[in-house]
């Protein structure tokens, strides 16, 4: 523990006092080589903590595969189904992923999608109130 307090204390601020650090952009200019070649670890130390501290904060990159519908229909200009409702029956389930291979039935695989993603999208399930019944 003595060593850090040592080197803290008295080491890093004596080294830091002898920099020659120019007073002007222009003092730059007048620095040997001897000289610039003092301030490279501290100019190297302040660059590695100010590259580490933006890589820590940097805003992430959007996801590229922002697209809901990756391969449904995909040469059409617009996804557009349409059923009669006469033909639904009791209950029928529709994909709102995209991932349905029956599309636009849903065959569940939004199940996997969720799992890889951490979405919790599901079907749209539409049943009636009461099951048809046979005309007499």
């Amino acid at each position: 523990m003595e060593f850090i307090a040592t080197l803290f204390k008295v080491t890093l601020p004596n080294y830091l006092q002898r920099l020659p650090i120019p007073t002007s952009l222009m003092g730059i200019t007048n620095m040997t080589g001897q000289d610039l070649l003092q301030l490279l670890p501290v100019v190297g130390t302040l660059s590695l903590l100010a590259y580490v501290t933006y890589q820590a904060f940097k805003p992430k990159p959007a996801p590229k595969d922002t697209k809901v519908n990756l391969r449904i229909q995909k040469e059409s200009s617009k996804v557009v189904n349409m059923v009669d409702i006469e033909e639904l029956g009791d209950k029928v389930s529709y994909c709102r992923c995209w991932r349905s291979k029956k599309f636009p039935i849903c065959d569940g695989s939004h199940n996997k999608h969720n799992e890889e993603t951490g979405d919790n999208v599901g079907p749209l399930v539409l049943k009636r109130k009461e099951p048809l019944s046979m005309p007499k």
